[in-house]
């Protein structure tokens, strides 16, 4: 068998396997651009009423969707640059000085890493409420983005193990501070690992829900996640449409940064990770 009809036979697999979630988000996209009957499979005529968000309010209870879609801008936006920044110099301390009691370290950034949200929720909770931080922007984005930390200077570090030595050391001997050598020589050469980290810790700062849900419950403070969570809480009077338009409205942004940074995203493992 050449390499050609191995390259097409996993091609077909993949679409295979693909095939369900294409077919969901084809219907999606229907669903929210026309009013189905509820006892036929296909759409029916062209009805943008699903869409009535983004021109007026819902409820009169609920903000508008711009105000929303500010709040989530704003959660994801500033806990990716906290995160990116805050990760781009510890990696390098990791990677570079030969601090004390670093093996364990590096190993307790894993542990920190593998707790699941939900099992720290009770001690966020009150360490905000007596922070006076509880069921606000702020307090979410202090809390997301020590919990993506360890994450982005893992990452970081190992990119920072890819760079040879000998550019700090040709800086240091033409008489460049040791700061001077990071910001010139050293940080243009893990620019892939530092937009890789900022475009995910974004995504997933976007996608957060139980955060602002538990730790920002008020109206004034709520993301597109627990926008939605609202929209469909009530079975009674749930509007399946709506909240199909809502989700597309949702998902626009996730999947532009997908298509325009597809290759920033694949080198976010591209580092080394040696200890």
């Amino acid at each position: 068998m050449n390499t050609n009809s191995r390259i097409w036979h996993l091609v077909v697999i993949l679409a295979i396997f693909s095939a369900p979630l294409l077919i969901m988000y084809v219907f999606q996209v229907m669903d929210s651009f026309t009013e189905r009957r509820p006892d036929s499979l296909w759409p029916g005529e062209l009805d943008l009423s699903n869409w009535r968000f983004l021109w007026e309010k819902i409820d009169s209870g609920r903000p508008s969707i711009w105000v929303v879609t500010f709040n989530t801008f704003v959660f994801a936006t500033t806990t990716a640059v906290a995160v990116t920044s805050l990760s781009t110099m510890a990696g390098y301390a990791l990677s570079r000085l030969n601090m004390p009691g670093r093996p364990y370290f590096l190993g307790g950034l894993i542990m920190l890493h593998a707790f699941p949200t939900i099992t720290l929720i009770i001690a966020i909770f009150i360490i905000l409420q007596f922070l006076g931080l509880f069921d606000s922007l702020l307090g979410i984005i202090f809390v997301k983005a020590a919990l993506e930390l360890p994450f982005g200077i893992w990452i970081m570090k190992g990119f920072y193990d890819t760079v040879p030595w000998e550019i700090e050391m040709a800086g240091v001997q033409d008489g460049a501070s040791r700061v001077r050598v990071w910001w010139e020589l050293v940080l243009p050469q893990v620019k892939p690992g530092l937009a890789a980290l900022l475009i995910i810790s974004f995504l997933s700062g976007w996608s957060e829900f139980v955060l602002p849900l538990v730790l920002a419950p008020g109206s004034s403070t709520q993301v597109l996640a627990t926008y939605m969570n609202a929209v469909i809480q009530d079975d009674a009077t749930a509007d399946f449409g709506l909240f199909k338009a809502i989700g597309m409205f949702y998902s626009i942004p996730v999947i532009v940064i997908y298509l325009l940074f597809q290759k920033q995203l694949m080198n976010i493992y591209g580092g080394g990770t040696k200890g």
